[in-house]
């Protein structure tokens, strides 16, 4: 469980930014999906490919997949990426860059 917990840390280390600098990503959650899905998509694809030919495999904590990908992967797809838009919004907020 300590992976898990680790992404709930990098998630909550930058989720603080959308109250108090007020990113406004979660707000515009078609934008912020449309990010994702540039990402999550190539990612989940890539991870499936190498664990079906064998090129790598995971020492699952929770045992739970979807397909043959472990949850706890999916999870990181997501977690660090909204982390880095959250961090990257909050110094444009603050520079006030457009």
């Amino acid at each position: 469980m300590t992976y898990l917990v680790v992404l709930a840390g990098i998630f909550l280390a930058s989720a603080w930014l959308e109250v108090v600098v007020r990113t406004r990503v979660f707000r515009r959650w078609r934008r912020l999906l449309l990010t994702l899905a540039g990402t999550v998509v190539p990612l989940v694809l890539w991870d499936w490919y190498a664990i079906s030919r064998g090129h790598w495999h995971f020492h699952m904590m929770t045992g739970a997949q979807i397909g043959i990908v472990p949850v706890e992967e999916l999870l990181f797809f997501i977690v660090v990426p909204i982390a880095g838009i959250l961090s990257l919004e909050a110094v444009r907020a603050v520079k006030q860059w457009p």
